[in-house]
């Protein structure tokens, strides 16, 4: 007759076996590391690596990335209307001796431009250049006798609203302050420009703009370090072209106690047919030996994965295993020791017993 082993010993040696399976190496599923199809081999031959990068193609707008534009020609329509926080260019003949009146003056709160000591302020908001010119006229012939005024605009406070970092806000749109909101999403940079300057001309003569991105925030790529039993590291890096895997990396000063050096990129599929492609790296070669067949270049999308150390992994997953049996065994003793020292003298009246003397 057959002996058999009891159920519960051979349920602690088919935990134990799974414990100490990923240890030793046995592993009842290879790593994505370990399945490289054919199609991911010729992959790492051809991907860019450090040394042969790729150009990437024209960035594409998305929300939240950040431009900045600049005004390089903002003439408004005629005929426009001076207001607050405009520039005029004032020239005077005939002043008062020592008390010029030339040079750029801007218009205050209030709609007025000061002139200066001994003239005054005169208000010119609400007017045209012409108006304004005629205004200032007649405030001045009140000090001075035929006097020239030349009168003409040099800047607009709205470009002050163009001007600037502008953020792609969720609806894919920048905000151009009084001039309204423009749509920049999906489009390249030279295309932002001309949607920007074809909005623009609804309010300005012939605009002209140049566009760029300050803030790359829209194109990103991760790393993920797997955790040993204690929780994965995701960190989130945005992507400007140029970074290799050791960048990636060095964003996270490197590995720690927990990593192993097997690495590799997960790249998503270009199309709605899958074709992910899994780019392993060799960790040693690329930093001991300068090898930089593996240090590929990153994508956006891109996850860069750092596996676990196995033996880190297998004392933590003893820790986890263990930890509820420390408590029991820690709650036993204790009352083990509380009902010790209840018993004995102390249960029956406690003290020592002293003799009689009979």
């Amino acid at each position: 007759m057959k002996r058999t082993i009891p159920t519960a010993r051979a349920t602690w040696l088919f935990v134990l076996a799974s414990i100490f399976a990923p240890a030793t190496g046995c592993r009842m599923l290879p790593s994505p590391a370990e399945e490289i199809s054919l199609a991911s081999l010729a992959a790492m031959q051809n991907s860019p690596k450090e040394l042969h990068k790729a150009i990437l193609p024209d960035y594409v707008i998305e929300p939240p990335d950040i431009l900045v534009v600049d005004a390089i020609q903002i003439v408004p329509k005629s005929p426009y209307l001076l207001r607050t926080l405009d520039s005029l260019m004032i020239q005077v003949v005939g002043t008062l001796p020592n008390q010029p009146i030339a040079g750029v003056h801007l218009i205050a709160p209030g709609g007025v431009v000061n002139l200066g000591v001994g003239y005054g302020a005169v208000k010119v908001s609400g007017m045209n250049v012409a108006e304004a010119t005629e205004a200032i006229k007649t405030h001045l012939a009140e000090s001075l006798t035929d006097a020239e005024v030349s009168v003409a605009l040099a800047d607009i406070a709205a470009r002050q609203q163009i001007n600037g970092e502008l953020l792609v806000g969720p609806d894919g749109k920048i905000t151009l302050g009084s001039y309204g909101s423009v749509s920049v999403v999906g489009k390249t940079i030279a295309e932002a420009k001309q949607a920007i300057e074809k909005h623009l001309e609804k309010f300005l003569e012939d605009p002209q703009v140049s566009v760029n991105v300050f803030a790359y925030n829209s194109k990103v790529y991760y790393v993920i370090v797997q955790g040993a039993g204690q929780g994965d590291g995701l960190y989130r890096f945005p992507n400007t072209g140029n970074e290799t895997v050791l960048d990636a990396l060095s964003q996270i000063n490197g590995l720690d106690q927990r990593s192993s050096i097997k690495i590799w990129i997960a790249r998503p599929g270009r199309n709605s047919m899958g074709g992910d492609q899994i780019l392993p790296v060799d960790w040693l070669g690329i930093t001991q030996r300068g090898d930089i067949r593996t240090n590929f270049q990153v994508f956006p999308g891109d996850r860069v994965y750092v596996a676990e150390d196995r033996w880190v992994a297998f004392d933590a997953r003893l820790g986890k295993l263990f930890a509820p049996f420390e408590r029991i065994f820690g709650f036993t003793l204790l009352s083990a020791g509380a009902v010790s020292r209840l018993s004995g003298n102390v249960r029956r009246g406690g003290g020592v017993q002293r003799n009689s003397g009979f």
